[in-house]
């Protein structure tokens, strides 16, 4: 069963990707990346300089002796992550 969050968390990247990130005050370590993709957001919320792109991962991560699934969102144009969902 999943669960909706929506909130902000402080991610650590390598070569563009999640490696670990701190959500409630506790760091999880990104195991497996299981997915990810790109959704553009509406045309007139997006300029040159700003596409505005929304990043979605969902990964496989153990925050100390229990994994479990996370979907993070980065956007692009905050520079903002956000912790969206979350697997029992």
């Amino acid at each position: 069963m999943s669960r909706l969050y929506g909130d902000p968390i402080e991610v650590w990247t390598r070569d563009g990707q999640p490696v670990q990130f701190v959500w409630h005050d506790r760091l999880h370590a990104v195991r497996q990346v299981l997915d990810q993709w790109v959704v553009a957001r509406e045309w007139w919320k997006t300029s040159e300089r700003d596409p505005g792109e929304r990043r979605f991962w969902r990964v496989e991560a153990d925050p100390g002796g229990r994994l479990g699934t996370y979907e993070l969102r980065f956007d692009t144009a905050g520079e903002d992550w956000l912790l969206m969902r979350a697997w029992d």
